[in-house]
C-alpha cells in the first residue's frame, strides 16, 4: 500500500500539488453534494506500465478506486455527465403523453429517533431525473413548462446543524432546470402547471401532502387522471447506457472481492455478525457508499430462511453458511449469494444438493440472451430443480405441491439502481442487450420439512449478475492486466464449483485475522 501511493504521488505534478495545498472550501461553491469543483478528479492517469491497475487481492483498495469517488469536468453524479441526465429528460418527454405533467419528489427523511435520521437515500426515479442526491426538493417535467425545480431554503440552524444544500442558483447552473424556484413558491406556481395539464404522473412512493392536497391534484385524482411515473421511468431505466453499465461492473466487481475476502476469512470467525461486519467494511473500503441491503448471513437451518436477518448466530462445524450480498456505487447496486461450508468441506448430502443448484445455474446463465424472458428462464429452472429433487428423493414426484415450500422464489429480477429493478417492468418481457438481471437458483429445505433427515435444515442458493449482451450475456472478471475483461457474468470472480471453494478455504484463508490483509490473487480462485 505504502509503494502504491508512492506511485500515486509521483503522478501529481509539482502545480497540482501546490493547488492540493493551497485547496480551501472558499475557492468553490458548496452545493450539498461532490462537483467537480469541490471533488476533482485529478489523478485519471493509472495504467498497467505503473503497475496500478492491479487485481484486488487485499483489503485495501485498487488504486484507480482510491480516487472513484472524485468527479471528472462535466460528471453530475461519479462516471455520468450532466449531459446524460439531459438526455434522460429528452426520451422521458418522448415517453410522456402531450398535454401531461411529471412530477417527482426527492425521497424522505426518515427518523431512528426525534432527532437522529437514518441514513438518507435519494429515491431513485428522482436522482435518475435529476441528478440531485439531496431530500426536500420537487422536481416538475413537461412538454410546455420543461425541467422545473423547486428547491428546499436552508435556514441558519439548519447550515450550522446539517450542513450547506442546493438552492434555486444550482439547480438552474448544476442540475441544469430551465426554471428553478424555491419550494415557499410551490402553492404560487404549481396549481397553474397541474390546471394546464390533462394527466398527472407522479411517483407514488414518495408523494407528499405539499402537492397531493393541491386543489388541482384533487380534482385530477378524482377523475382518474393521476398515474404512477415509474411507468415511464422504468422503461428507461431498464436498458443501461455505457456509463450506468460501468458503474454496475465496478459496483459487482466490490461485492464480488468482498465476498470472497468474507469466504476466506470464515474458517477464522464462524459467525454471522462478524461475516456481515466483514462484507460491509471490504465493500465500503473499496468505494460503496453502502450496502445495497442487509446482508442475508444463515449458517446451517438459518440459511433455509429466503431473507434470513437476525445474522447473530455462530455457524456450527460442518454447516452450511449462506451470504447474499450487495453494495451501492453511485446509485447503482450488485446483489450477489453464495454458499458454502466455513469448516473446508462440504458433505455427502450438502455436495449432493449443491451440484443440484449450480448446474441448474450454469444451465440458466446459458439461457440469458435477447429474446428470452425471466419467466422462460424461471420455468426452466422449476423443471430442473423438480426433477432433480425427485432423483434425490427429496420430493416423491416432480409434480409435488411441495416444490413451493422448497424454492417460493423466482430464479431471478432486473438490477440497476434498485435491488428489484423497473418493478413495473413485467418479468415476460423480452430481454434486450443492455439489461442486467440476477440468475438466483435456490433450495430452502426447513427442518421440519417431511424429507430425509440429512437434508433437512439445508439452505443453498447461487447467485450471479448477468449483463445481456447483442451475443448472449457477458461475464467481467478480473485479472492482473485488466480490471475488467470481457468473459461471461459480472459475479464470476466469486468460485462456486464446490472444488474451488474447498481448495480456497483449505489453502488460502490459514491466518485471516481481523486486521490481517490477504495477498492471494483472486485468479487462483477462478480458474
Amino acid at each position: 500500500m505504502q509503494i502504491l501511493l508512492r506511485k500515486l504521488s509521483q503522478r501529481i505534478s509539482l502545480k497540482q500539488a501546490v493547488g492540493r495545498c493551497t485547496y480551501c472550501t472558499k475557492k468553490f461553491v458548496d452545493v450539498g453534494q461532490p462537483t467537480p469543483a469541490s471533488h476533482p478528479q485529478d489523478l485519471t492517469q493509472f495504467d498497467s506500465k505503473d503497475g496500478l491497475n492491479f487485481t484486488l487481492t487485499s483489503t485495501s483498495p485498487n488504486a484507480a478506486q482510491l480516487v472513484d469517488w472524485l468527479l471528472k469536468e462535466g460528471e453530475l453524479t461519479p462516471g455520468l455527465s450532466s449531459e446524460e441526465y439531459v438526455s434522460r429528460r429528452k426520451k422521458f418527454l418522448e415517453l410522456l403523453p402531450e398535454k401531461s405533467l411529471a412530477i417527482f419528489a426527492a425521497g424522505p427523511v426518515k427518523m431512528m429517533t426525534d432527532v437522529v435520521p437514518y441514513t438518507f437515500r435519494q429515491d431513485s426515479d428522482y436522482l435518475y431525473i435529476t441528478g440531485c442526491q439531496q431530500p426536500g426538493g420537487l422536481a416538475v417535467l413537461g412538454h410546455e413548462c420543461g425541467f422545473c425545480m423547486f428547491m428546499p431554503e436552508a435556514n441558519s440552524h439548519d447550515i450550522i446543524w446539517e450542513g450547506k444544500t442546493a438552492g434555486v442558483d444550482e439547480a438552474l447552473e448544476i442540475f441544469k432546470a430551465e426554471r428553478a424556484y424555491p419550494m415557499r413558491k410551490l402553492r404560487e406556481i404549481l396549481p397553474d402547471m397541474m390546471k394546464s395539464s390533462s394527466t398527472l404522473f407522479h411517483n407514488v412512493h414518495t408523494a407528499i401532502p405539499t402537492y397531493t392536497n393541491l386543489e388541482p391534484f384533487q380534482k385530477a385524482d378524482y377523475k382518474g387522471k393521476v398515474k404512477d411515473v415509474s411507468n415511464i421511468t422504468h422503461e428507461l431505466r431498464l436498458i443501461k447506457s455505457l456509463a450506468e453499465l460501468k458503474l454496475m461492473r465496478e459496483s459487482a466487481a466490490i461485492g464480488s472481492q468482498a465476498l470472497l475476502q468474507t469466504m476466506l476469512h470464515s474458517k477464522t470467525y464462524p459467525y454471522e455478525g462478524i461475516l456481515s461486519a466483514k462484507v460491509e467494511y471490504e465493500c465500503r473500503i473499496r468505494g460503496a457508499q453502502r450496502m445495497a441491503f442487509n446482508p442475508v448471513v444463515g449458517g446451517g437451518p438459518n440459511g433455509s430462511v429466503v431473507h434470513y436477518a437476525r445474522n447473530d448466530q455462530k455457524i456450527k462445524d460442518g454447516d452450511l453458511v449462506l451470504m447474499d450480498i450487495g453494495c451501492e456505487l453511485h446509485g447503482y447496486v450488485s446483489d450477489l449469494t453464495r454458499t458454502w461450508p466455513p469448516c473446508g468441506s462440504f458433505s455427502s448430502p450438502q455436495e449432493e444438493l449443491y451440484e443440484l443448484i449450480l448446474q441448474t445455474n450454469k444451465e440458466c446463465l446459458k439461457l440469458c440472451k435477447p429474446g428470452a424472458s425471466i419467466r422462460q428462464i424461471h420455468n426452466y429452472s422449476v423443471t430442473m430443480l423438480r426433477k432433480g429433487l425427485k432423483e434425490i428423493g427429496i420430493l416423491k414426484s416432480e409434480a409435488s405441491n411441495s416444490y413451493h415450500q422448497l424454492n417460493p422464489t423466482s430464479i431471478g429480477h432486473y438490477l440497476g439502481m434498485d435491488v428489484h429493478d423497473c418493478s413495473t417492468i413485467s418479468y415476460d418481457r423480452p430481454l434486450k442487450p443492455g439489461v442486467v438481471i440476477t440468475i438466483e437458483p435456490g433450495i430452502y429445505i426447513p427442518s421440519s420439512f417431511d424429507a430425509p433427515e440429512r437434508y433437512q435444515g439445508i439452505g443453498i442458493r447461487i447467485e450471479d449478475e448477468v449483463l445481456i449482451t447483442d451475443s448472449g450475456y457477458e461475464e467481467f472478471m478480473t485479472n492482473m492486466r485488466s480490471l475488467y475483461t470481457p468473459r461471461q457474468v459480472l459475479t464470476a470472480s466469486v468460485p462456486k464449483e464446490v472444488k474451488q471453494i474447498e481448495s480456497l478455504l483449505n489453502n488460502f484463508s490459514h491466518g485471516f485475522g481481523v486486521g490481517t490483509e490477504s495477498h492471494y490473487n483472486t485468479r487462483v480462485a477462478s480458474k
